[in-house]
């Protein structure tokens, strides 16, 4: 049920294909690109030129969070790099619907995601087109930040809203959370709905001594927090 899908934005981008491989070996379900593009958050990351290099190398499923507008030229461009799933902010499109087609046209799953200040109420309209919804934990635009705690009442939320989603139709929704995510408090996302935990500096850092073992153990203890939900 719950998947683990670290953020490339931590790792160690002087050998991003080796940190790759090494958090796939060590238990990573998915690998979490994080799109920025200094205009919709203030940083700028990485485009679909580094997904496209990054596909050969691992059949985990590719999840791109656009934190980018306007978000459709980037969809397909992405789509075509390799990605799996691409999700994006309902701020950061002119027409949240056609973006969410345009995602699934392109063969990828479909996503929103959620800044701590942004209502729930935007994916009560397109339920039908998305197979997943991200929760952000911090404001978005760096690593490393810690977990807001007021998004915990928020997972509760969107995990109700999904639920009765799929109680009426059979269509399953996950939940993702993005920021702040440890293995410290793990359990207790979990319990407030998540099911799907990006985490970035919590696995990364560990293996910034140059050894990839540490990333077995963090993902384990991850993975061992979970089991007590």
């Amino acid at each position: 049920m719950y998947l683990i899908a670290p953020s490339i934005l931590s790792a160690d981008f002087a050998r991003l294909g080796e940190e790759v491989l090494n958090v796939v070996d060590s238990g990573a379900d998915w690998i979490h690109f994080d799109v920025m593009d200094n205009h919709y958050v203030p940083n700028m990351t990485v485009g679909p030129i580094v997904c496209q290099a990054i596909r050969p190398i691992t059949q985990a499923v590719i999840d791109v969070h656009l934190m980018v507008k306007p978000v459709d030229r980037l969809i397909g461009d992405f789509a075509k790099a390799g990605a799996n799933l691409v999700s994006f902010h309902p701020e950061a499109s002119e027409h949240i619907d056609r973006s969410l087609s345009l995602i699934r046209e392109n063969g990828c799953q479909a996503g929103l995601v959620f800044n701590p200040a942004t209502p729930l109420h935007y994916m009560d309209y397109v339920m039908d087109k998305l197979d997943l919804v991200l929760l952000m934990g911090v404001n978005p635009g760096f690593g490393g930040q810690r977990f807001i705690p007021s998004t915990a009442g928020k997972l509760y939320e969107a995990r109700e809203r999904v639920e009765k989603h799929e109680r009426e139709t059979g269509h399953r929704v996950r939940v993702e959370i993005d920021g702040g995510v440890k293995v410290d408090n793990i359990a207790a996302i979990a319990l407030a709905g998540a099911d799907t935990f990006v985490a970035g500096s919590a696995i990364f850092e560990a293996g910034k001594d140059g050894d990839p073992h540490r990333y077995d153990s963090v993902i384990a203890a991850m993975r061992a927090e979970l089991a007590r939900v």
